[in-house]
């Protein structure tokens, strides 16, 4: 028996996985079926979505559109018998100095990396059971942003921000909201920018080992996950 599955405390839990195809999406995916969660996996390419070796109701769905995101709460609740934990691992990057930055590539970034998280959680909370928990991802450039990335960072830190008072509303629900900033991780995102190069980078974390922090968080009691929880 693995240490997953020895810890396997989800059962008949419902889960929502938005991004699900992605490199930190799927690796969270798989380690909250292992723990017994029933899964929802959202994700625009039904084509991935089918090619996802992880147990679940597929449905592929576009959620920078509102409307999506309810369609993806409302099939997580019929699929699980109601909802239990939300994660959101859809993001997109980009790269280069704020000058080139083109206004589309911008909206991309905040339409993403921002909205999708607010519209999603928006749409979750009413479904959401007592005890349940959202999960949104704004990762270690959250905590300190970087030159060549300036507006992408300032996507995700929004969504720090976001979620910091969205966890003080949902308390009032018995629901936990846990911000999770991981340092780099080599989830492939880098390597498909909606604009711009990536800078040299180190090797970043193991999207494995990432997605047991995130997981344990679930199972527990935790409220905030800063990059100091992964290590390096």
């Amino acid at each position: 028996m693995t240490d997953i599955e020895s810890a396997a405390t989800l059962t008949g839990r419902s889960a929502l996985v938005a991004g699900a195809t992605g490199g930190l999406g799927s690796a969270i995916a798989a380690n909250l079926a292992a723990r017994g969660a029933t899964l929802t996996l959202i994700a625009r390419d039904q084509r991935r979505l089918d090619g996802l070796d992880v147990p679940g109701h597929r449905v592929s769905l576009d959620l920078r559109d509102p409307d999506s995101c309810a369609l993806a709460v409302g099939a997580a609740a019929r699929h699980g018998d109601g909802l239990d934990i939300v994660v959101n691992a859809v993001g997109v990057v980009a790269f280069g100095p704020v000058d080139d930055l083109s206004v589309d590539a911008m909206e991309e970034l905040f339409m993403t990396n921002t909205f999708v998280p607010i519209m999603l959680a928006k749409a979750a909370l009413p479904s959401l059971r007592e005890g349940g928990v959202i999960v949104n991802i704004s990762g270690v450039i959250a905590e300190k942003n970087l030159p060549q990335m300036a507006a992408y960072g300032a996507s995700k830190a929004a969504t720090r921000s976001f979620d910091e008072a969205l966890s003080r509303e949902a308390r009032r629900r018995k629901v936990r909201v846990i911000d999770a900033r991981p340092p780099h991780t080599e989830t492939g995102l880098a390597d498909r920018p909606v604009e711009g190069t990536a800078p040299k980078m180190p090797a970043g974390l193991d999207p494995a080992e990432v997605s047991a922090v995130i997981c344990d968080a679930i199972v527990g009691a935790v409220t905030d996950l800063p990059s100091s929880a992964f290590g390096s």
